[in-house]
């Protein structure tokens, strides 16, 4: 009986489970894509440079929009969970040192699935705008709760101002990733993690109670 395809040997005599196989052509496939662009890239570069049949990779992946959205699915969720796990620590201050120092990682380690996500020459594609925009939302929405903590704005204009933020963080990093030579990521980290505070800090705050007078009394926020 003929096996499946994905699951032939390895060079070692082992099979290939179904999920390293699927990891094995997304990461052929990022490569593919950032090296060409979508629109350059074909489905036999793809499988050329994960080293399988073309059969083999349209089983799992029925068309080459398909593994592009994979893509960026994947590694949407890994940046989601960086931005949130640091806006889980500490106090504000930290948060935001930390959330800025993520974007920084993720490009560092990434640097190929960030230009992926941020610099997609089919941004104009609906499905994957949809998927790019609720990336910056997910990550803005996160934000948002460090700015109605430290801000008198409502929700929903705490995610716009953090929109803002998240593009702010997302716009330096690029940047850095193109002059790391230049300038530190310690250095970086720290200037976008100043300015962020500094922004969220023009906003004054309610106090948490009121003044002697009965009348409102405002706090600076944490910078």
């Amino acid at each position: 009986m003929r096996m499946p395809d994905d699951l032939h040997t390895t060079a070692r005599g082992q099979r290939l489970p179904r999920t390293e196989r699927r990891a094995q052509l997304l990461e052929a496939a990022l490569r593919v894509f950032t090296e060409n662009g979508y629109h350059q890239a074909a489905m036999d570069d793809i499988a050329a440079r994960a080293r399988v049949s073309k059969p083999v990779l349209y089983q799992h992946f029925p068309g080459k929009l398909e593994l592009y959205l994979a893509l960026i699915d994947r590694h949407a969720s890994e940046l989601e969970r960086l931005v949130r796990d640091a806006l889980a620590l500490g106090d504000n201050k930290t948060r935001i040192r930390t959330m800025v120092a993520a974007y920084f990682d993720f490009v560092g380690h990434e640097g190929a699935a960030f230009r992926l996500i941020f610099e997609s020459d089919l941004a104009n594609e609906p499905e994957v705008r949809s998927r790019l925009d609720q990336i910056v939302l997910t990550c803005a929405e996160a934000m948002a709760g460090i700015i109605r903590d430290e801000t008198e704005l409502g929700q929903e204009e705490a995610v716009m101002i953090g929109v803002g933020l998240v593009g702010l963080a997302q716009t330096t990093a690029r940047h850095w990733l193109s002059h790391g030579d230049t300038i530190s990521k310690e250095t970086a980290t720290r200037i976008t993690g100043a300015l962020i505070r500094r922004g969220i800090a023009g906003f004054p705050a309610v106090s948490r109670g009121e003044a002697a007078d009965g009348r409102e009394s405002t706090v600076s926020p944490a910078g």
